[in-house]
């Protein structure tokens, strides 16, 4: 078996208990889970234009699906703790 690649996917999240679905893949492609997971906060940043309360990134190994995610698996900051935290709430 060949080495993994990883991809980030952007998810967004709305309200209540409707999963978060899968709008976007970035281009690039990473050899390692760490890498890709060291490139999550860029991309949620440059991800700020979509029509989400909630945008989280998540990376996967290539052919695998995307993991299910509902908003309330998704652990938020503090806006206090961190107010420049690339999450967006409406």
């Amino acid at each position: 078996m060949g080495p993994a690649i990883y991809l980030l996917a952007i998810m967004g999240c709305g309200e209540g208990e409707a999963p978060c679905e899968q709008v976007r893949v970035a281009d690039t492609r990473y050899e390692t889970q760490a890498a890709c997971m060291a490139a999550t906060e860029a991309a949620v940043m440059r991800s700020q234009d979509l029509p989400f309360p909630v945008v989280v990134a998540q990376c996967r190994a290539a052919g695998e699906a995307p993991a299910r995610l509902s908003p309330a698996d998704v652990r938020l900051p503090e806006p206090e703790a961190n107010p420049h935290f690339p999450i967006r709430r409406s």
